[in-house]
């Protein structure tokens, strides 16, 4: 006989079976000891008779969240005993044979409850017991779901999931880079990708035409305290498409969406309105705006496309212009000989061909149709103050492959954390991530960031110089 998941027991009446699990709970009943068992898939109630002194005794010991493999058979509850109100409460075991696996003890906080009264900083030292409360595995597993759902929706829409690198060039995109060392070329540095921009364009210079990926990324921004140091992101960008096809296309997976797991939620307008920057600043004071009419309902889903934001914004602290998207991002000129007047004249009056995804006030997604001449991406770099030696160094991988053919291409980065948060309930996106930082980067359960052994930073040539 083989361990089976409790999620089979219905099938099971009057057969012998095996489950192994935690127990969630224990009731004494002096000849009998009613146990909770819980596996990943569900819950039901054992049964241990003091007739079978040996189980009893075992049983006798147990306490909650201790790991025990049980035998016996499915049985139908007296018709008094069925609880309509719980999972499985028509059956129960009645337990033959028991194996303690694990003792445990008492949990530092309750895992019975939702966990919103628990101090948050000793949820996350402990994060692998807090991941056991019913709540966070419906987060979980929801989010399992919804990247299922859009791995399989754009796979039938021909769009080929790719993988891109983690370790790769340092490059000016708009936040700071994780950088990591390289030992066997003292004083060069790999990064982690703030996302896979350049990357993504290259697959459409090979031919792709339709990409997309569950892509990891790493920004090294100041702390905030619904932001983390990674997170994912639905990656994606298509070839010889305009604006309108990517904003189409994602509208049409977010309406499927909601209505495959979410059919209590109700989305305020289809098609999603498409409102300029410059019309939400001036009505709202926000390029994020929540359009919801009742506020207070969180099953109102108020979805938006925010369009035509200005392509540069001035930086007072390095006086310089600087992309409000990224620099890859088609400013909406037909030349470079237009591009020049325009920026020449005033740069906060050029428009890009950018576009922010937003949901009841938050932005969860944002994209662009990007720069395909090698002369525009250019200019662009130097109106942003790069040397054209720089931008060589930095980018001229891109401007190389650009020679080649490329198509006109454009895509979107949604960001999963932030929607699925949404889509849950939850009020930030350590919710929904299985072991999240704190808002200030810190990994409490692993005691992260750490100094390494001082042999480490040898053998990559590295000093740390203390200030004082």
């Amino acid at each position: 006989m083989s361990r089976i998941f409790i999620k089979e027991a219905k099938e099971k009446v009057g057969q012998k079976v095996e489950f192994a699990g935690w127990i969630y709970s224990r009731r004494d009943h002096g000849k009998l000891i009613f146990l909770d068992l819980r596996d990943a898939t569900g819950f039901i109630q054992t049964v241990a008779n003091a007739q079978n002194q040996e189980v009893w005794q075992e049983a006798n010991k147990l306490r909650p969240w201790w790991v025990v493999k049980v035998s016996g058979e499915v049985c139908r509850r007296p018709e008094k005993m069925v609880n309509p109100a719980q999972e499985n409460g028509d059956l129960e075991l009645e337990i033959k044979a028991l194996q303690i696996f694990s003792a445990a003890e008492t949990s530092p906080f309750d895992l019975l409850t939702d966990g919103r009264e628990v101090n948050e900083e000793l949820r996350l030292t402990h994060r692998y017991l807090d991941l056991r409360r019913e709540r966070l595995q419906k987060n979980i597993r929801a989010r399992q779901q919804v990247i299922q759902f859009i791995r399989d929706y754009l796979t039938a829409r021909d769009f080929v999931e790719i993988e891109t690198p983690i370790l790769t060039k340092s490059t000016p995109e708009g936040a700071r880079d994780y950088v990591v060392p390289s030992r066997l070329e003292r004083g060069k540095f790999y990064a982690l990708p703030q996302s896979p921009q350049q990357y993504k364009q290259l697959l459409m210079v090979a031919g792709f035409e339709r990409y997309f990926q569950i892509a990891r990324c790493f920004r090294d921004e100041d702390t905030r305290g619904d932001r983390q140091p990674e997170f994912t992101q639905l990656d994606l960008e298509m070839s010889f498409v305009e604006q309108e096809n990517i904003l189409t296309l994602v509208e049409n997976l977010f309406v499927e969406l909601v209505k495959t797991f979410y059919p209590e939620k109700k989305i305020q307008r289809v098609p999603f309105p498409r409102l300029t920057c410059k019309e939400v600043m001036d009505k709202y004071d926000s390029d994020k705006p929540d359009l919801r009419k009742d506020k207070n309902d969180p099953n109102e889903l108020a979805f938006a496309f925010i369009i035509d934001f200005p392509m540069f914004e001035w930086r007072e602290t390095e006086k310089r212009w600087d992309a409000v998207h990224h620099p890859f991002t088609q400013p909406q000129v037909k030349n470079v000989d237009e591009f020049w007047t325009v920026f020449k004249k005033d740069p906060s009056q050029m428009l890009a061909r950018q576009y922010d995804f937003v949901l009841n006030g938050y932005e969860i997604g944002g994209g662009s149709i990007r720069i395909h001449q090698s002369e525009l991406l250019s200019a662009v770099f130097e109106a942003l103050g790069h040397k054209l030696a720089n931008i060589r160094v930095k980018f001229g991988h891109l401007l190389e492959a650009f020679k080649y053919g490329v198509p006109p291409h454009g895509g979107i980065a949604l960001g999963l954390d932030r929607a699925i948060s949404l889509l849950q309930n939850e009020p930030n996106i350590r919710e929904v991530i299985a072991f999240p930082k704190t808002g200030e980067g810190r990994d409490l359960m692993m005691g992260a960031p750490a100094e390494i052994e001082l042999a480490q930073l040898k053998e990559l040539g590295i000093e740390i110089k203390k200030t004082k």
